[in-house]
């Protein structure tokens, strides 16, 4: 462990120049910006430090202040690349606007059809691939399946299953999308939806947490001291953390706009 500290030491000009190159394009920020490194603050990239209290057997017998050990963030993304593990977060909450775009709005739109996915015989298709959609009325959507009428029944089940609560009506290759009434029940079905969307988009941001936190322990018997791992998964840990708490704050506003 003394050996461990030691070492740190002698990093700061190695570790200047290694995060110089990282993050040389991100923008200036002002002086005491809080913010951490990929968050846009090329400032703060140099000086946020990752601090675990660390305390030798000797000094937990005597009940010895425990030692400080301070740990670059550029030293933490030697192990565990941050800026992709952020991205993919990101992507997560992108997913959630989208879907509560496409699939939780009271405005009709042909586009609120788009992306369903309809299950054929050769693949999954999204349903505008297969039936051009229009809207004849503010209350009615067509789709013409006049190109694949093969999938015709397909695309019905597809609409019928979609969440939606749509009761498409079939005329040939012509598929009828009466759109319900903007009722009270009904917007407090979409806030009910909106609400099982952002737990699955919670699901999908653990598993990237996951993942990132599976690549650090790979580390783990390659470096020499164990406070590297621990303080990436503390660093992976509060992006999750942050990212949860916008998506939380994405569904609030979703059923505020919902519910009125």
């Amino acid at each position: 462990m003394a050996m461990a500290i030691r070492c740190f030491r002698h990093l700061p000009s190695l570790l200047y120049r290694s995060s110089l190159a990282m993050i040389r394009g991100l923008p200036q920020a002002p002086a005491g910006c809080p913010a951490l490194p990929l968050d846009g603050c090329r400032q703060c990239a140099h000086q946020v430090l990752l601090t675990r209290q660390l305390a030798t057997k000797k000094a937990k017998g005597k009940g010895q202040t425990q030692a400080r050990v301070n740990i670059s963030a550029a030293l933490v993304e030697d192990i565990i690349n941050l800026e992709e593990t952020n991205e993919d977060m990101q992507a997560v909450v992108e997913a959630l606007k989208e879907d509560f775009s496409r699939n939780l709005s009271v405005r009709t739109s042909p586009g609120v059809l788009d992306h369903i996915i309809v299950v054929t015989k050769d693949g999954k298709f999204p349903l505008n691939q297969l039936g051009q959609i229009s809207q004849k009325s503010p209350q009615l959507l067509i789709v013409n399946m006049t190109n694949f009428p093969e999938s015709t029944a397909a695309a019905t089940k597809a609409i019928r299953e979609s969440g939606m609560n749509l009761n498409p009506e079939v005329d040939g290759t012509i598929i009828r999308v009466p759109i319900p009434k903007v009722t009270r029940e009904h917007r407090e079905s979409l806030a009910k939806l909106a609400k099982q969307s952002t737990n699955k988009s919670k699901e999908a941001l653990r598993k990237v947490r996951s993942k990132s936190i599976n690549q650090v322990k790979k580390f783990k018997n390659k470096v020499s001291e164990d406070t590297i791992c621990l303080a990436a998964r503390k660093v992976i840990q509060q992006m999750a953390d942050s990212t949860a708490a916008e998506m939380d704050k994405l569904l609030a506003a979703k059923t505020k706009e919902l519910l009125g």
